[in-house]
């Protein structure tokens, strides 16, 4: 996955979508709702009943953002009793927190800023973890991959949600239309950054989705067992076990 989001710059992708997130942070939650109609937020929910059902205790959000996943995972108190919620963006911990506060989870959600490929855990420590539309921004995907299968005690589940590409017609064309024109041009103007919005989509296109993305599931060592196309194919939750 070669694409970043400030192409002409020199910095590593990583340090890129730092700054990335940093700079959009203040009106990020505003554009997810707008520019995906708020489907991404049934996606979510549809995450957190697959995590429920297997009473996780402990759970690690990787790239959790503003903390809408963290929070829809702690929110009726119930397991998982403790969330953690990793990011590389403070900006958007911040945010996180705020949300955190106004809820009054802040007994269940733990928020740190840190690395995906260089977790701040001990070895066998999670009984589920997540990542939801975080992991083609990871600079490198195996080592993200292998970090979170490190953390996972042997036996738990990993459980990524990403976009995907749509094959059916005519949701492929509109699909694609949306994501290549409108999206980028109204989510430039709005966030005042427009390579942002543009990296979007062209992360979107250069991730090796549905079989290759297992493929790269088995070679960090974990068992996909179950993928689920979400709206068309618009998203897909992979769900892998660590053996």
């Amino acid at each position: 996955m070669s694409v970043k989001p400030y192409e002409k710059q020199e910095d590593s992708k990583k340090e890129q979508v730092r700054m990335m997130f940093n700079r959009i942070a203040p009106r990020y939650d505003l554009l997810n709702r707008v520019l995906s109609f708020g489907i991404d937020r049934i996606w979510r929910r549809r995450l957190v009943r697959l995590v429920r059902k297997k009473a996780a205790a402990t759970v690690l959000d990787v790239a959790t953002g503003t903390g809408d996943l963290a929070l829809a995972l702690a929110a009726t108190r119930r397991k998982p009793l403790t969330v953690y919620g990793l990011d590389i963006s403070s900006g958007m911990l911040e945010l996180a927190r705020k949300k955190v506060n106004k809820k009054g989870l802040q007994d269940l959600i733990v928020l740190k800023e840190g690395d995906s490929e260089a977790l701040p855990f001990d070895d066998n420590y999670f009984d589920a973890v997540t990542v939801a539309f975080g992991v083609r921004n990871f600079g490198d995907l195996a080592k993200g991959l292998a970090e979170m299968r490190r953390v996972l005690k042997p036996g738990a589940s990993l459980y990524v949600l990403e976009f995907s590409k749509p094959s059916v017609f005519p949701v492929k064309q509109l699909y694609g239309f949306y994501f290549s024109h409108i999206l980028p041009w109204w989510g430039g103007v709005i966030s005042k950054d427009k390579a942002a919005y543009s990296y979007l989509p062209a992360s979107v296109m250069d991730f090796p989705e549905g079989a290759a993305f297992e493929a790269e599931l088995r070679r960090a060592g974990l068992n996909p067992t179950r993928s689920r196309r979400q709206t068309f194919g618009i998203a897909t939750i992979y769900i892998s076990e660590k053996g």
